[in-house]
């Protein structure tokens, strides 16, 4: 027994053909719309219903047995009656709505369902319907008229895949990052094209397959959740390679400059490799940094021009100071002599190891560092720790190995101040930066 036409997505049908107890075949019609209003319908009269009224209506023809049935045999059915279903949102939608609205990300939905009962779902959700698409109207708009629409439109129903994966794509053209999360197989398109597809494990195959992520809790919170770690995890990342961006420049400045006037290399190579490894394990703890509210309240796009900003104006500071420490070393300390040159190179070492170290804390905050901004606990103890180790490896016994001299005592007054000078100046460049709204 096979169907010409078994379901269409289209009028929401399915008509399968089945065999009854008196053993004669029965054409059997699913039709998925409102129950609600069509059940109050039926108090008045059971004639004269919409497609768009009628909640799952049942309807049942006998046949005479044959090999196929045809759309034409939809005519004279008999009405059984209606199913209505409930399947109420879940006790974390309105609460994970609420907060990705507050976090910059707009809720939208996208749906295959009757306008009245989306309507109904969004209301219990939080989600406005003052501005609603239908299917039918998607149908008859050009690219330009469903982006206008989209933009401002809460609710698209009655939606086919073709639809959803339109507005997805419109969306997108209009410089939108979008995710989507489905779990039927009309929403394996739109799962495929966005951005970010979202499932759940219960979700079928084909939608596991196109999703990107997929929930194992059944919480729409895990979504809220999971852009706020992403936030997280971006800011930090951030913070590495402007510090690295920036520091690198601002050492390629120092280091051509010393090679202009100075008659020894400037740092020898394994006291370069030496600092390096003490810089980049003082940085292992960034991903644990914490991160300010303001920095995750909204979406931040990755920018090369903010960066390349940065790395501009905050490098040459570190060289700046950099070549107060060769002034120091040279004119102070009697370095120009090349037989002084480790003393000159552990001088600069040490300058330059710790404040690589300790600018960490001015760049990864927009507010005053230590004072309305405060690292995490691992992050401050790497600083801590490989500042002071940087600060004993010239005296201590692996000393000479690495080339080092003990470095005199009116030294180390002066490194504090150079410290202090370069912290500042940084966080006013900083501060100039944000104020003008460069980075």
């Amino acid at each position: 027994m096979t169907l010409a036409d078994p379901f269409r997505s289209l009028r929401r049908v399915l008509k399968p053909p089945v065999r009854s107890i008196r053993t004669s075949p029965l054409l059997a019609e699913v039709a998925v719309g409102d129950a609600a209003a069509a059940l109050r319908r039926l108090e008045g009269s059971p004639t004269g219903l919409s497609e768009e009224e009628v909640g799952l209506r049942l309807t049942y023809r006998d046949f005479v047995p044959r090999s196929v049935y045809t759309k034409g045999d939809e005519s004279d059915m008999i009405l059984a009656g209606y199913v209505a279903f409930l399947d109420p949102p879940k006790d974390t939608a309105l609460s994970a709505v609420e907060g990705l609205g507050a976090r910059g990300v707009a809720v939208k939905i996208l749906t295959g369902d009757n306008e009245l009962v989306s309507r109904k779902i969004c209301h219990d959700v939080g989600i406005p319907t003052e501005r609603v698409l239908l299917g039918s109207q998607v149908e008859n708009m050009s690219d330009d008229e469903l982006g206008d629409a989209a933009e401002h439109a809460t609710l698209f129903a009655r939606m086919t895949p073709g639809h959803k994966q339109r507005v997805i794509e419109v969306l997108q053209s209009r410089k939108h990052v979008v995710g989507f999360l489905g779990d039927g197989i009309n929403d394996a398109p739109a799962l495929r094209t966005a951005d970010v597809g979202i499932s759940v494990d219960t979700a079928v195959d084909i939608a596991k397959e196109a999703a990107d992520i997929i929930l194992l809790e059944k919480s729409l919170l895990v979504v809220e959740d999971g852009v706020m770690e992403g936030r997280k995890v971006f800011s930090n990342i951030l913070k590495y390679v402007r510090m690295g961006a920036s520091s690198n420049f601002g050492n390629m400045f120092s280091v051509l400059g010393a090679s202009i006037f100075l008659p020894f290399v400037p740092m020898a190579p394994l006291q370069i490799l030496t600092n390096n490894l003490l810089y980049d394990f003082s940085q292992v703890p960034i991903p644990t940094d914490d991160v300010d509210p303001e920095l995750v309240a909204a979406p931040r796009p990755w920018s090369i021009s903010e960066l390349t900003r940065y790395i501009l104006f905050i490098g040459p500071c570190s060289s700046l100071f950099d070549y107060t420490t060769y002034l120091v070393m040279l004119y102070v300390f009697g370095c120009w002599d090349p037989s002084r040159a480790a003393l000159f190179q552990t001088g600069w070492f040490v300058e330059s190891c710790l404040t690589q170290t300790l600018i960490i804390h001015v760049i990864r905050t927009n507010r005053i560092p230590f004072l309305q901004s405060r690292a995490s606990v691992a992050l401050v103890s790497t600083t801590v720790g490989i500042m002071l180790l940087a600060m004993w490896l010239p005296s201590s016994p692996v000393g000479p190995a690495l080339g080092f001299e003990e470095l005199p005592h009116l030294y180390w007054p002066i490194l504090a101040l150079t410290l202090l000078a370069y912290m500042a100046l940084t966080q006013c460049v900083k501060v100039w930066l944000l104020r003008r709204r460069w980075i």
